[in-house]
């Protein structure tokens, strides 16, 4: 009798474990297909080449849009990149309007001089460090490669006119964001994440929607950008011009403050 009850005993477990043991599996079989799906994405965009890019230069034009309809103040913009968190945008053909992003810092700089910007009063400010700590780079360079980053697959769909496979990654903060690729050119075509407007405490999502990829020196870029609020379009950017690696100056992202607007 011990030694039947022993065995019905381990039977009884075996089929308690089972169920666990399968989930675990299909689990494991769902993450390890958000990752193919990711390392294919890298690869399509230029494998090393991508990941070696520190820089680029850019310029074309761009346009922001209020409830979906154009502001009109569509702009050539001149842009440099500098990995991780350094940005410079100049506007109009005299490239004498500009912002600058350096780390947390943000500075605009116009014919009155160059003043410090608070994330806090700027809501284009707040967005645009938000959509860095979520960028393209970001999540395929830094979170993709962190071993707290959990991947999840989410099956296939039709999203701006492409068929797409879905991945969502989340860090080790419960951060998360959504990318749906290619599953042709396996490029990227939409990017989306969640935050909480400090306001009104709602949750708003922010999408990026990228188009017309070209190659440029063995690197993929999407000559069009846009950016949607809960949806809603809010800004464009096409590119005329890019190139990678130019080594730029680090002083061009450290301006010197001499405008207060709050002051007279």
């Amino acid at each position: 009798m011990n030694i039947l009850a022993v065995f019905l005993l381990s039977i009884s477990l075996a089929a308690q474990q089972t169920p666990s043991g399968a989930a675990n599996n299909e689990a494991q079989a769902n993450q390890h297909k958000a990752r193919a799906i990711l390392e294919q994405a890298i690869q399509a965009l230029g494998g090393q080449a991508y990941l070696n890019v520190q820089d680029f230069k850019e310029e074309g034009r761009a346009g922001s849009f209020y409830h979906g309809q154009s502001s009109g103040r569509e702009s050539l913009y001149f842009r440099t990149w500098l990995w991780p968190d350094k940005e410079r945008i100049e506007y109009t053909k005299q490239r004498d309007i500009a912002v600058v992003y350096n780390g947390d810092n943000a500075y605009e700089i116009t014919f009155r001089g160059t003043r410090l910007l608070d994330p806090a009063k700027e809501e284009n400010i707040r967005l645009y460090l938000l959509r860095r700590s979520h960028s393209l780079e970001t999540i395929l360079r830094q979170w993709l490669q962190d071993a707290g980053t959990a991947l999840f697959y989410e099956g296939t769909s039709l999203v701006e006119n492409h068929q797409v496979d879905t991945v969502t990654l989340m860090n080790a903060k419960n951060d998360a964001v959504t990318l749906q690729v290619d599953t042709a050119t396996h490029l990227p075509v939409k990017k989306s994440f969640t935050i909480r407007d400090p306001q009104t405490r709602e949750r708003d999502e922010i999408s990026e929607v990228y188009d017309n990829w070209k190659q440029v020196q063995g690197v993929m870029a999407p000559y069009n950008l846009t950016l949607l609020k809960n949806g809603e379009l809010t800004y464009q950017r096409f590119i005329s011009a890019i190139s990678f690696n130019t080594h730029p100056s680090e002083n061009i992202f450290a301006p010197l403050v001499n405008f207060d607007r709050s002051k007279k």
